[in-house]
């Protein structure tokens, strides 16, 4: 009959195995390749999927609702954990926002792709750590195909002279632009540090984690990503303010004092932002100086126009919102002639609102950016919090890493958002994951191999 698809029924038999009966392996599978999947619009059901790992995130979710049905009942220490809570209402938050929102079809879509990322790798992601060695495969297991992607990216890159202009496109097809390409380098180079420090590791491995950390330093150097370089200074800020134990007291008075001398001279600083005309470059140091340009920098001029059109959507519906996901369908009307730019489009069809903070503003109103909001403040609170209980250790060495990579990302969160993607999603909830598996399963004056025999099938 030529019906040649019927060859795929084998295959997907033994898929529907693995989710019965090895699910670690499927979420094992879906990490693995998430650095190498490629988006595919599909235009007939005005959908995008990401392959080979969303559609097998979709079964996940639902074999996830169907267990639900069959027994409702979950870890209590899981369920009350302060993210899992501040999870919880923002995805009720974003359920309600849905119904009313101004596009229904592309709210629930955004609900259900932020659902099966949670359920697949905070979810699971925490049964999966309760054996603790599986928290360094999985940090592995995306920094190994990433690597590929990195040679790929600075092989076509060589061939045009390392130049700024190609950096912005030269990771597709793999990752849409450098900004969520440079937020994955900077997430992922506090952890490869802890690699080096692990005193679980031979020289050996030291050796090649120290490869490693010189080869995602490099990419990050000529992504020329300049909000991924700011996420990770202050990521490493924090880290040797955590480190060394400063006092909160000193550090609260020095940015009392910094505050006090910003409004001093804030009309000084002003003119000179104003007065700053270097625009991006292939000059590193130009470069560097062309992040407080405001006044030419088309890049910078967007953003701020992306976000002066999401702040007039909220001042439309402030509590509601225009719906999760809908920013790109509704910001075009909200620009003003004079914020546009070169790289502005008036029918308001390239992206988002460039920020994890401001978009949910826009699209799920006040309460979209304080439930979100409450989960970040969640992370760092448990994680700081752990690090703060646990003696010098190098699972205390493995939490500070987590913390640092998470700043990393919320810090480029003011600039960028990338969680409506996998490439960001799996790493974000992954490292979420992990700090509470730690904090319930791991955080007891043990030895170090106390969980050597927890089985993975626990998932």
């Amino acid at each position: 009959m030529e019906s040649f698809w019927v060859l795929l029924l084998p295959l997907l038999v033994l898929i529907l195995l693995f989710y019965l009966f090895s699910l670690d392996k499927v979420l094992w599978f879906i990490i693995i390749t998430t650095p190498l999947s490629l988006n595919i619009k599909l235009k007939d059901f005005g959908l995008a999927v990401s392959l080979p790992g969303e559609p097998l995130m979709i079964g996940i979710l639902i074999l996830f609702l169907l267990k639900l049905l069959y027994d409702v009942r979950i870890d209590k220490k899981i369920l009350y954990h302060p993210i899992t809570l501040t999870v919880i209402a923002n995805l009720s938050w974003i359920t309600i926002t849905s119904i009313t929102s101004t596009m229904p079809w592309i709210s629930f879509k955004f609900l259900l792709s932020r659902l099966w990322f949670i359920v697949c790798f905070y979810y699971f992601g925490i049964l999966l750590f309760k054996n603790l060695k599986n928290i360094n495969r999985f940090l592995w297991a995306y920094i190994m195909p990433f690597t590929i992607i990195i040679f790929y990216t600075l092989i076509m890159h060589s061939q045009y002279g390392f130049t700024v202009d190609t950096a912005n496109w030269i990771m597709s097809p793999f990752y849409n632009d450098h900004t969520i390409y440079g937020a994955i380098l900077a997430m992922y180079i506090p952890v490869i540090a802890y690699f080096i420090y692990n005193t679980q590791y031979t020289f050996a491995q030291k050796g090649i984690s120290f490869v490693f950390l010189l080869i995602f330093i490099v990419a990050l150097v000529l992504s020329f990503t300049r909000a991924a370089w700011i996420s990770l200074a202050i990521a490493f800020a924090l880290g040797a303010v955590m480190y060394f134990r400063i006092n909160l007291k000193i550090i609260g008075l020095v940015g009392v004092i910094g505050l006090a001398l910003f409004f001093v001279a804030k009309d000084r600083i002003f003119m000179k932002l104003e007065k700053n005309r270097q625009d991006s470059s292939s000059n590193l140091t130009e470069h560097v100086q062309s992040i407080s340009n405001i006044s030419s920098d088309a890049s910078n001029l967007e953003r701020i126009n992306r976000w002066s059109a999401a702040l007039r959507m909220f001042e439309k519906h402030p509590a509601i919102g225009f719906g999760p996901g809908t920013y790109a369908f509704k910001y075009a009307p909200f620009q003003f002639s004079y914020e546009k730019t070169i790289i502005s489009t008036n029918a308001g069809n390239k992206g988002n609102a460039h920020s994890e903070y401001i978009g949910p503003l826009a699209e799920s109103g006040v309460l979209g950016l304080l439930t979100f909001v409450a989960i970040v403040v969640a992370i760092f609170y448990t994680g700081i919090s752990l690090y703060y209980q646990m003696e010098k250790s190098t699972k205390r060495a493995l939490v500070l890493s987590l913390i640092l990579g998470l700043t990393t990302y919320f810090v480029h969160g003011f600039l960028n958002n990338f969680l409506d993607t996998d490439k960001a999603s799996v790493p974000v909830w992954g490292f979420a994951a992990a700090l509470v598996a730690i904090q319930l399963y791991h955080h007891r004056k043990t030895t170090p191999d106390e969980t050597q025999s927890a089985s993975t099938n626990n998932v």
